[in-house]
């Protein structure tokens, strides 16, 4: 895939540091490529539901922005993205020390 906007990652990383529900959650990104982005949850027991997993509101939170900073990597210099749909499909409770989402 080839980027529209030479620039992409730095536009990728200023628009994800207005974030502050990102901030919020302290989630980082781990990585950016064109077509492609991955960002990380730390645990946090402060994001559970009532039996100890991650909250599936944290992974949608995770899994949103994963996928429309994804597109923006290959989106034009002077557009937005912005999520109208999604769907999450839940295998299995969340557990662990660290959740990545990759778009």
């Amino acid at each position: 895939m080839i980027p529209r906007d030479p620039a992409f990652e730095a536009r990728v990383r200023e628009s994800f540091a207005r974030q502050s529900h990102m901030a919020t959650l302290g989630v980082t990104i781990e990585r950016i490529a064109p077509g492609e982005v991955e960002l990380a949850l730390p645990f946090d027991p402060r994001f559970c539901q009532q039996n100890g997993y991650l909250h599936a509101g944290a992974i949608a939170s995770l899994a949103d922005p994963a996928s429309g900073y994804a597109a923006y990597t290959l989106a034009p210099p002077d557009t937005d993205v912005l999520a109208v749909e999604f769907k999450i499909n839940l295998l299995a409770p969340a557990r662990g020390d660290r959740f990545a989402m990759e778009g």
